[in-house]
């Protein structure tokens, strides 16, 4: 998805010998999310990534499923989860399906003693509190508060915080996370209706060869259970890489909006899409100008997705009693709308300076048991206030 990109020494041309400085052969990894049918990039470690010395027992990480089938508006308080020292043992799964999972986590310490591979999922981490660096075998990417941090499944990552106090919003997505095909030309440019563009996307930097021996443990998950597997050489041994496939940052500060005469549907927000779900941002932004028009969402029904809110900062005009970090969902089915009495006020509005993620879902999300400990109970009937 994401343009060329190149860090490091690579040699002149792929699947050739490369050597080091002692005469021996640096070892090529092919790396992609699709087989060898998708965008890919070629790694060229120290040793080869495939020296492993020892095992642990795999521990079961799967979702517990709360409630599989509803037909409710749910509201979640994820400030509500507790801050944990471990990023691991941090993150919470409260919606989940056969798609995606969306996961709370609000870790205090970075990941020092062990590093971390999604075997199975794309990762959109968003950082709504906090900062620090994303370290791979790419090189660094530094990230801050309304950052998504986009990781390919299989890319072996370590965070290291700046702060203890971090809250974050995850996608683990079943299928490559991607730029919507509407935004890209065939040749895989940004056009120029794209709501961000190629400047906007930053890439690994300041790739730095770790060739060091010794004991390096990769928790990796697969199919709900995290496998400790310890190999013999720093997993960032990577003296160069080049290609398409690897990890980047967007901030949602510099996503775009695009405004009209008239209330504008939510496709207009989208920011990546995945198989079967799409990714938006709300962003602060310019009302609707017609003369008569009327700034609030209409109301709408979801015949055929459920619609999840995460609410990241400010003043929302549609919705009462909004907090820092709520989650919203509202399933396919029943319609839902602004709250009593938020038509009439909006009319007239210049601006809004809200900021929030949506996660439409094609297929029924199921609510986890950590979904029901952060639960307002009153949600569903605010309507009626």
């Amino acid at each position: 998805m994401p343009h060329y990109t190149s860090q490091g020494s690579i040699p002149h041309k792929r699947h050739t010998q490369f050597r080091k400085p002692d005469g021996g052969l640096y070892a090529e990894e092919l790396f992609s999310t699709e087989g060898f049918s998708n965008d890919y990039s070629l790694l060229y470690h120290c040793h080869p990534p495939t020296q492993i010395i020892k095992t642990d027992t795999p521990i079961d990480v799967s979702p517990v499923i709360a409630e599989e089938k509803m037909l409710q508006h749910r509201c979640l308080e994820s400030f509500q989860v507790q801050p944990e020292k471990d990023y691991l043992k941090s993150r919470k799964p409260v919606l989940v399906n056969n798609d995606c999972h969306i996961v709370i986590a609000a870790p205090q310490e970075s990941m020092q003693h062990y590093f971390y591979k999604n075997a199975d999922a794309d990762e959109m981490i968003f950082i709504h509190e906090g900062s620090g660096v994303l370290y791979t075998s790419y090189g660094m990417i530094g990230f801050a508060y309304g950052d998504y941090l986009v990781i390919p499944r299989g890319t072996i990552y370590q965070i290291h915080f700046h702060t203890d106090n971090n809250r974050l919003l995850i996608v683990e997505s079943f299928s490559p996370i991607r730029y919507p095909k509407r935004y890209v030309s065939k040749y895989g440019q940004l056009l120029e209706h794209a709501p961000y563009c190629e400047r906007d996307i930053r890439t690994p930097q300041n790739l730095i060869t770790k060739d060091e021996t010794g004991d390096f443990l990769i928790q990796t998950k697969k199919k709900g259970m995290l496998y400790g597997i310890h190999y013999a050489h720093h997993p960032f041994d990577v003296i160069g890489w080049d290609g398409y496939c690897y990890p980047f940052a967007f901030s949602i500060h510099d996503f775009e909006p695009i405004t009209g005469r008239v209330h504008q549907p939510p496709p207009v927000h989208q920011t990546f899409e995945a198989n079967n779900f799409v990714v938006c941002s709300f962003v602060p932004r310019l009302y609707d100008y017609h003369p008569q028009a009327i700034p609030a969402p209409y109301n709408h029904s979801n015949i055929d997705s459920d619609e999840v809110l995460y609410y990241v900062d400010g003043d929302f005009m549609s919705r009462k009693h909004v907090t820092r970090g709520m989650i919203t969902l509202h399933p396919a089915g029943i319609p839902h709308g602004p709250h009593p009495g938020a038509v009439e006020k909006s009319i007239g509005a210049k601006e809004t300076r809200e900021l929030a993620v949506m996660i439409d879902t094609f297929h029924p999300l199921m609510l986890t048991v950590d979904a029901l400990r952060i639960e307002n109970p009153g949600y569903t009937m605010s309507w009626a206030e």
